[in-house]
């Protein structure tokens, strides 16, 4: 993960620098596994988030609001009593570990100074926040850990407090490097550098490693054979040192083209110069917020879609198996024929076929040879209802064949509809989204109302909007409903309409100014935002139908969304934003 040791040692370093002799003026718990202190300092206020989350487990300073509950959790409230109005005098680490105790100086019930200190251990789904004494007593922490849990290590009120376990490895700012490089040469010829970084020094993570190896060889997979061991090793022992001495480069990375972020470090990652954008920063916690920030609200925006999702694909499981079903019908009704030719031989060989017969062969005056055909018969029926059965099996099987034809391509429809709402939920950014399209499916039926209106209207989401390197606005729905509204009743006739080709995706739209012609660059454009918010986003050559306005049609009863459209021309094109 990108929050390894010596991102640690960063957060302890600029946490020593600004919250030194702050006093804690505020303990709030928004979240059952997250802290936050603010701290008043001579500098100004500062927000401290301690998280213990399993998922994103972090110590940074924030900027970012958080919504606390009505009542305060009982930890929050002990937090409160012991640490309200103290002064931070010291901020450490654990060797280089995700481990940080920040020693408070604060009064006990005699009213006399008493230190007293925060843990958070960042330790995956075992990450803690633990408050103790100065006598190193467990007072409390946000996770329990008893026997049950760990038969090594109990996290539980009154116990002393002891540290994690070490791992044997060197520390960053301690080591001989001859000891280092005997190890090296040691490992097979095939054993690649980054690994035995990883597994040599504490707080390396995968994503340091790399860089280290990156920046000696111009590439992160390389074998100890290639390469000089001695020079690799001096070469990582001065980045660890710029890293043991404080010199920080603190940075955040982003995608290229989506500009999401997908990792951070106290140092420049130079091993992503050519795929993403670089994103510099004074401060290693304005780096770490934007990075988890972003993280934690589509991480919070997934838990608010979670059943509409699984709503949405129990529905469509129920479309497929609709699916087989009819297509066996149609199937088994391919035969029918073959039951009116029955019919119609027996009709005509009535004065042959006698009680109690099992078949008859009679000549097939249907084909060309008139060759013997053996019909299967029904004892208990007379020769005459004999006919009548095969006739009602042909036209059970032709209405059959009707029925099931109509189902489904009324259940690919359906199918078809899902799998865009499917799409606009997992791309949803904002509760208002989210509420559109739970509105959408309580109108088709999928959820059932309240049947009690809600007195506050929640706020429309507006369509996403860009502009054309040729200044042309360019609009595109974020769901379904927006999708109607976008194309049927703000787009103009003359404007152009853009959509995947029998792909989920979102209407775009290019306003052309009461007809002006549109570039060829700005269509591209356009095709390529298209592309890029359908099912296809990760696709190459997708195929995106456009034409004008005018010539897409909502049918009556029609889903919503759902259109259809000629005099069209399609482009095959990257899904692409603009820069």
């Amino acid at each position: 993960m990108s929050y390894d040791g010596m991102v640690t040692h960063c957060v302890v370093a600029e946490l020593n620098r600004v919250l030194v002799d702050g006093k804690i003026d505020k303990v709030h718990q928004p979240e059952r596994e997250e802290l936050i202190l603010s701290i008043r300092t001579r500098d100004g206020h500062f927000r401290l988030l301690l998280s213990a989350s399993s998922s994103n487990p972090r110590v940074h300073l924030t900027e970012s609001g958080r919504e606390n509950p009505m009542t305060p959790p009982m930890f929050c409230m002990l937090m409160r009593k012991h640490l309200q109005g103290g002064r931070i005098v010291r901020v450490s680490q654990l060797g280089f570990d995700r481990v940080i105790s920040l020693d408070v100086e604060c009064r006990n019930e005699l009213g006399d100074l008493c230190i007293k200190t925060i843990v958070t251990e960042i330790m995956g789904r075992h990450s803690n926040v633990i408050l103790m004494d100065e006598k190193r007593k467990i007072l409390d922490s946000i996770k329990h850990v008893d026997f049950t849990v760990s038969a090594v290590r109990q996290i539980l009120p009154g116990l002393l407090y002891e540290n994690p376990p070490q791992q044997e490895k060197l520390s960053p700012d301690a080591f001989s490097i001859l000891d280092v490089l005997r190890e090296l040469d040691q490992q097979p010829e095939d054993a690649l550098l980054d690994k035995f970084l990883v597994n040599t020094f504490q707080g390396m993570s995968p994503l340091l490693a790399r860089e280290i190896v990156y920046r000696f060889a111009g590439n992160t997979k390389v074998f100890r054979k290639d390469v000089d061991t001695a020079a690799f090793l001096t070469h990582a022992e001065t980045i660890l040192s710029e890293i043991c001495n404080h010199r920080y480069e603190p940075v955040l990375m982003l995608e290229q083209e989506t500009k999401k972020p997908f990792a951070f470090s106290c140092i420049n990652l130079t091993q992503y110069a050519d795929s993403s954008t670089v994103k510099s920063s004074d401060s290693i916690s304005k780096v770490i917020d934007d990075y988890y920030e972003i993280r934690s609200k589509r991480e919070h925006m997934n838990q608010r879609a979670n059943h509409l999702i699984r709503l949405v694909k129990n529905n469509m499981d129920r479309c497929e198996k609709k699916l087989v079903l009819h297509r066996e019908n149609l199937e088994n009704s391919k035969n029918r024929e073959q039951y009116k030719i029955y019919g119609d031989l027996l009709t005509a060989n009535l004065y042959r076929i006698h009680a109690g017969m099992k078949e008859i062969s009679v000549e097939n005056y249907y084909s060309n040879g008139l060759e013997s055909i053996t019909i299967p018969l029904l004892e208990e029926l007379s020769p005459a209802k004999n006919a009548q059965h095969y006739y009602k099996l042909y036209n059970k099987a032709k209405m059959t064949e009707i029925y099931a034809t109509q189902q489904a391509e009324l259940a690919e429809e359906e199918l078809r509809y899902l799998e865009s709402v499917l799409h606009t939920l997992e791309n949803a950014d904002t509760p208002a989204e989210l509420a559109e399209i739970k509105d959408e499916l309580v109108d088709g039926g999928y959820i059932a109302s309240s049947g009690v209106k809600n007195k506050k209207q929640q706020k429309k989401s507006a369509p996403l909007s860009f502009i054309s390197k040729d200044g042309f606005e360019i609009l595109v729905g974020r769901n379904n409903k927006q999708n109607d509204e976008l194309t049927i009743r703000m787009a103009y006739a003359t404007d152009l309409w853009f959509h995947t080709k029998i792909i989920p995706g979102s209407h775009t739209i290019v306003r052309t100014r009461g007809g002006e012609t549109v570039p060829d660059s700005t269509i591209l454009e356009a095709a390529q935002i298209a592309a890029y918010y359908s099912k296809s986003q990760n696709s190459s050559k997708v195929p995106v139908d456009y034409t004008v306005v005018k010539n897409v049609k909502k049918p009556n009863g029609a889903k919503p969304g759902m259109v259809i459209y000629d005099h069209y021309n399609t482009l095959y094109v990257d899904p692409k934003l603009p820069e």
